[in-house]
């Protein structure tokens, strides 16, 4: 297998990993999960995280292909938009992004001016698909269960799973959001465990398990297969639904969720802005 060149960026108050993947045989490159700052109590954005991945791409004099999403995040803003101004380069997403956007595009009240097409992105990824990275081939697993839309990118070695799985001390993603089914995670792990064990495998977040002191982003399939808290080898389909859905009823929303939804639904643009030439996000009472 091809071995890109992964350099990761941490945003600590989101606690998101973003990633730069480049093709060692070009200056071809692809951004995933990019951050958007956001300030909730001021409502204030600002572009340092993503600044700082700008200012990597053209100190290493890369060109950007692709600026990918693993899903629709609930805990950060994208800063895909920002990123794509500045640097080029393709969006993508899965394709199921219709469905999130069907169900968040309701629960907002969002008008008919947002398409729940998947529009807002220049590329819907299904399982199977693949596409280039200079001479890099990525390959797409449609890994549901977090969300509808989640997706697993495979670049050579390395297998990028936004939330699907934590470093193995840590566990598994929650299941209880719309559209979220902890059957369905356990069989899309499934498919990020039958990669060749030696596959790297970056994590979009890490929250230190209560005996670590450090972050870290990185694992294997091999490490996830023995080690993980949640879903290592010889833990049932049974056993993994009753443990998720019991601890996601303990677990609190994520506290950037509301923002996050409504700018990442639209691929990282804000709602329009109304007749007094504000934006504006919407918070809905007892909704979720």
């Amino acid at each position: 297998m091809s071995r890109p060149i992964v350099t990761h960026f941490f945003d600590e108050p989101t606690n998101t990993f973003s990633y730069v993947v480049q093709d060692p045989d070009s200056r071809a490159c692809a951004i995933l999960d990019s951050v958007l700052d956001f300030d909730y109590a001021a409502g204030r954005t600002d572009t340092r995280s993503a600044d700082e991945i700008i200012a990597f791409v053209r100190d290493n004099g890369l060109e950007v292909a692709w600026i990918l999403e693993t899903h629709v995040h609930a805990d950060h803003l994208s800063a895909a938009p920002y990123l794509h101004e500045t640097l080029g380069g393709k969006t993508g997403i899965g394709a199921n992004i219709t469905v999130v956007q069907d169900v968040f595009g309701k629960a907002f009240n969002a008008g008919t001016e947002f398409a729940r097409d998947g529009s807002q992105f220049d590329r819907l990824f299904e399982e199977g698909d693949t596409f280039a990275i200079g001479n890099l081939e990525g390959r797409v697993l449609h890994t549901p269960g977090h969300t509808p839309a989640c997706l697993t990118y495979v670049i050579g070695d390395a297998a990028f799973v936004g939330d699907t799985l934590f470093m193995p001390d840590y566990g598994t993603a929650r299941c209880d959001f719309p559209g979220g089914d902890a059957r369905t995670l356990f069989r899309s792990i499934q498919k990020v465990l039958a990669l060749p064990g030696e596959t790297r495998i970056f994590l979009c977040h890490d929250y230190k398990a209560p005996d670590r002191d450090e972050y870290q982003h990185e694992t294997t399939v091999a490490e996830q297969r023995a080690h993980n808290v949640h879903v290592h080898e010889g833990i049932s389909e049974e056993e993994f639904v009753r443990m998720r859905t019991e601890r996601d009823a303990t677990l609190d929303m994520p506290k950037l969720i509301l923002p996050s939804v409504q700018v990442n639904m639209r691929a990282g643009e804000m709602p329009p802005a109304e007749d007094n030439g504000q934006v504006y996000l919407k918070v809905p009472i007892n909704k979720f």
